[in-house]
């Protein structure tokens, strides 16, 4: 309900007439119902009520006297019936329903609004602007903030000006711009705007440049939607309010659902208004969809491209394999693979526009590869010496630069040659991100911390402070979330803004090896991290417990990646030499269907 609501002790003056009392007072138009409405055209056509303040046909007399005493018995509504009663009213007018209104009112005793808000809105769709100021003034004993009745004038009088100019009239225009508007002494900014209109040459450039919808029923409805806003409830309803509650209350079940992984369809016509909202396990990304057996030793990374449309795995063998995933097939094929990494690829870092792929060894490798993705050729070899240690990689938003590091005590930001930029010494780097502001680097070291750094102005700060190692982190596309993988403790959720833990999730086995999890899912909704017990972990980002444990893998899954275009795919790479990627099930008929009500032990 809206801010300026009117109490409850207005309510039964306002929303209901009793004891026989005419529901909906008559307006000052000719064609108002007795609900309180304007009535609408049948065939073109004005409805007659023929007297009958309900609008229907009166029901014949009855003998038996005592219905009139059932009558006066009828049991008192509720606050909450009226207003069910109200919102079903103010839908079936809208679909034209004015009839069934009238006897949904005459039977409940209810009315859709106040008398006074009934004149208001037809003189305003009328177009009739001196009637509805002073109507305005009626309704200024019925609100809680009298002083809302200058706004509300304002918007009344502009959009009588501008009608005035649409039709060409400029010197009335000017005298409601100078006469009436002006003086209210509200929003001079906007009255300078409005002045400016006046050099509108055409009907056509006034409404592109106001932004306006032009005279008629259209730019009004829109009006009294605004209109509306300052009025009680108990006087006006707002605009289309049973469509906005049920639409409220289906993205509410679609946000409390655990495996919704699709984009919020804020409109009503594609779901079902007489069943919750539930999705099937068999919906989301727990069944193994291919299995991939090209590398010959541990695979210790995946990552998918930042279009979708790629993978590259890093295996012990001293290969990158890059796979095309086929968007529609969700099938992956074998595109390149890249050799030579002769301590094995711990580590893969694509650019932002997906150009080149960044590779990385383990603890002792002293050297970086930079990849051009089209060509698969080596654009720099880098190593700046045989003592350094560079494990981990991170791009900057703008494609040019990147900063590499590791646990020898210093980390570098270079361009696309190698060329050394800058460095930082004395940190040594477990795990590496850029934000997207493009200054700040996000670096998780042996302290059990993650600390941001600033190249520009050389300052650094502290952000996240765990009590044991962090073994890998990744950052959520706004930046801010980061999700840890913590050893002997599992996976934690950070917020860097705030700087304060948000979650632990359970289940997943977290000893001293790296492994990684990510976001994923529609709107990074979605956590999955590999395991030292062979599996693959899902949660809902703000539930604990996991939603699905996807086995298959008979090794630690050291990285798991989803695509970040395709909410339900999912790859994970494991010591047993694999990659599986994992997606909804499989077409299954109604009876199968119906037997699977568990991700966890079916995906092998």
């Amino acid at each position: 309900m809206q801010g300026d609501g009117a109490g409850q002790d207005q309510d039964s003056e306002l929303s209901c007439c009793r004891n026989g009392a005419q529901n909906g007072e008559s307006s000052s138009s000719g064609e108002a119902h007795s609900n309180g409405l304007e009535s609408v055209t049948n065939n073109g056509n004005t409805v007659n009520n023929n007297n009958n303040n309900n609008g229907v046909s009166a029901p014949p007399e009855s003998n038996n006297s005592n219905s009139t005493v059932d009558t006066r018995k009828k049991k008192r509504l509720s606050q909450c019936e009226e207003d069910v009663i109200r919102l079903i009213g103010q839908h079936l007018h809208d679909l034209g329903l004015n009839q069934t209104v009238d006897l949904l009112m005459q039977e409940s005793g209810c009315r859709l609004e106040h008398p006074s808000a009934t004149k208001f809105r037809n003189h305003v769709m009328e177009g009739e602007w001196d009637k509805a100021e002073s109507d305005l003034n009626e309704l200024k004993a019925l609100m809680h903030s009298p002083s809302a009745i200058v706004r509300m004038k304002f918007l009344l009088l502009q959009q009588k000006y501008l009608e005035y100019l649409e039709d060409g009239k400029v010197l009335e225009a000017l005298q409601v711009l100078r006469a009436e508007l002006t003086p209210l002494k509200y929003n001079t900014e906007r009255i300078h705007i409005l002045s400016g209109y006046l050099m509108c040459s055409h009907a056509e450039d006034l409404r592109a440049k106001a932004e306006w919808e032009g005279k008629g029923s259209a730019s009004r409805t829109k009006l009294l939607d605004k209109l509306q806003t300052y009025l009680p409830p108990s006087v006006m309803l707002p605009p289309r309010r049973l469509q906005t509650l049920l639409k409220q209350a289906v993205e509410l079940q679609r946000e409390r659902c655990l495996y919704h992984n699709t984009k919020l369809d804020s409109g009503l016509d594609s779901v079902s208004l007489l069943l919750d909202h539930a999705c099937s396990r068999k919906q989301f990304p727990c069944y193994t969809q291919q299995i991939l057996t090209e590398h010959c030793n541990e695979v210790w990374f995946c990552k998918f491209s930042n279009n979708g449309t790629k993978l590259a795995t890093g295996s012990k063998d001293t290969t990158v394999i890059l796979w095309h995933v086929d968007t529609e097939t969700q099938q992956l094929k074998l595109m390149k693979t890249l050799e030579g990494h002769a301590y094995g690829v711990s580590y893969l870092a694509w650019s932002p526009d997906d150009a080149y792929l960044i590779a990385c060894g383990p603890d002792d490798c002293s050297e970086l590869w930079l990849w051009n993705v089209q060509t698969g050729e080596l654009r720099t070899k880098m190593s700046q010496s045989h003592e350094d240690s560079l494990t981990s990689v991170a791009w900057n938003p703008d494609g040019k630069r990147f900063v590499t590091g590791g646990q020898r005590g210093q980390f570098y930001q270079c361009d696309l040659d190698g060329n050394l930029l800058d460095s930082w010494e004395g940190v040594r780097v477990q795990c590496l991100w850029c934000l997207n502001d493009g200054r700040t680097m996000l670096a998780s070291d042996t302290h059990q911390r993650i600390r941001g750094y600033n190249f520009e102005d050389l300052t650094d700060r502290n952000i996240v402070q765990e009590d044991h190692p962090i073994m890998s982190f990744t950052v959520s596309k706004n930046g801010r979330l980061a999700l840890l993988n913590v050893a002997t403790q599992g996976v934690h959720l950070w917020d860097l803004q705030d700087r304060v833990l948000v979650r632990k999730y359970q289940g997943v086995t977290q000893g001293f090896y790296t492994i990684h999890s990510g976001f994923g899912g529609h709107n990074e909704d979605f956590i999955a991290s590999g395991s030292e017990d062979h599996k693959v972990y899902i949660w809902h980002r703000r539930s604990e417990l996991p939603i699905a444990e996807l086995t298959g893998h008979t090794r630690t899954v050291n990285c798991v990646s989803w695509n970040p275009v395709l909410p339900g795919l999912l790859a994970s790479a494991s010591d047993d030499g694999t990659v599986r990627i994992w997606g909804p099930a499989p077409f299954l008929d109604v009876q199968e269907a119906d037997g699977l009500n568990d991700c966890s032990g079916m995906d092998s």
